[in-house]
């Protein structure tokens, strides 16, 4: 009969990390790849591009949220004070049924980005299709 000593010097612990399941597993991944990479076909993607907009504005009307919430619409060198409720009708009185005229949003960096969503969704409500936003780089 054995001695108890004899059999734990037989067996010893691995602590060692098996790699082959891992090398085989990647090495099904990398052939599925090869073989069905050239099977895909390429989308195009038709994004769009700057300047190449069907026709100019007739009109540029201008929004001016300044540090203070207040608002300012600027066409033609007419200014006119309006207040977030009332953007979208001093807009229009100033456009008045120019479909082809654009509206550009420029806000001082200190304002909140909710007003300048509020006063765009009021635009867009009130019928003006063409709304932007004026960017401007820091130094």
């Amino acid at each position: 009969m054995p001695s108890p000593s004899s059999r734990n010097r037989g067996r010893r612990t691995i602590s060692e990390i098996n790699m082959v399941p891992f090398i085989d597993v990647m090495l099904v991944l990398l052939i599925i790849f090869m073989v069905t990479a050239p099977m895909i076909t390429p989308s195009m993607v038709d994004l769009p591009s700057v300047g190449k907009a069907a026709k100019q504005p007739d009109q540029v009307v201008q929004v001016v949220i300044q540090k203070d919430e207040r608002l300012k619409v600027v066409s033609n060198g007419k200014t006119d004070i309006a207040a977030l409720g009332s953007v979208a009708a001093s807009v229009k009185s100033l456009v008045g049924d120019g479909t082809n005229t654009a509206v550009v949003i420029s806000a001082d960096r200190s304002v909140k980005y909710e007003i300048v969503v509020k006063v765009m969704d009021s635009l867009q409500r009130a019928g003006i299709a063409r709304v932007g936003l004026s960017v401007q780089l820091a130094p």
